[in-house]
């Protein structure tokens, strides 16, 4: 019988292993969501960067109207978009409080730790701290509207300040939340902002991700920036210089 020498055992190539699977995901947010939440972000610490500078109250007036106008738009997809991008289901999800609580008060008589109500509870908690950065943008655009336009007085520069640091303390508050459950349940919350999907077998919650209107959405962000900048002190003087 013929037995293979080792020279020819040492050439043989050795066996690879077979590339490892990539872990299932589905979609469960969409482009439009996933840029509003990037733009307001930005929008907000520009704006809240750029507030106690003279130089610079062009771009914060600039960063606070997109931010105002972002907030009209998701208002209004939240109103007539897909089902999954209704404001309506946050609005339900925080309903459901008093019920909550009272399921929590009747673990807690029959010394029961209650797993469904503690994620429940997480859940409401991160519902009211988004409805508490959307419910805030819009007094806190409203009074700087009115304080640039020196409506009002010194006191309601003090109250757009105020709010503004709300809205701060709500926004390390939802990336507090963030990081706690991510590391509490040991997946990546943040994931569905960033890139839509989440992992796990099942169909898509969102079949259309609608990047058309995401695209719509930053060409009429970015067409603002623009025309505010044309006529700034800095695009007028470009304008004049270009077209006597």
């Amino acid at each position: 019988m013929h037995t293979p020498s080792s020279d020819t055992l040492a050439g043989a190539p050795a066996p690879t292993a077979a590339p490892r699977a990539a872990a299932p995901t589905r979609r469960v947010t969409d482009a439009p969501t996933r840029l509003f939440h990037a733009l307001f972000a930005l929008c907000f610490l520009g704006a809240y960067l750029t507030a106690d500078s003279e130089h610079w109250r062009r771009v914060h007036v600039t960063l606070g109207y997109a931010l105002a106008g972002l907030l009209v738009f998701r208002v209004l997809y939240g109103t007539i978009g897909p089902r999954h991008a209704r404001l309506g289901l946050l609005w339900r999800r925080l309903a459901g409080t008093p019920a909550w609580g009272r399921s929590l008060m009747a673990a807690w008589h029959q010394r029961a730790f209650a797993t469904g109500a503690m994620r429940q509870g997480q859940n409401l908690l991160m519902a009211l701290v988004m409805g508490a950065l959307l419910l805030l943008a819009l007094p806190v655009a409203l009074s700087g509207y009115a304080t640039y336009n020196d409506w009002g007085g010194h006191w309601l520069e003090e109250l757009h300040e105020f709010l503004a640091e709300a809205m701060l303390m709500a926004v390390f508050a939802h990336l507090a939340l963030l990081a706690g459950l991510s590391l509490l349940r040991g997946s990546n919350l943040a994931r569905p902002m960033l890139n839509g999907r989440v992992e796990g077998r099942g169909p898509d919650l969102v079949p259309n991700d609608r990047r058309w209107l995401a695209a719509w959405l930053l060409l009429a962000v970015l067409g603002y920036f623009a025309w505010e900048g044309w006529h700034a002190p800095v695009g007028q003087a470009l304008s004049g210089w270009l077209l006597p």
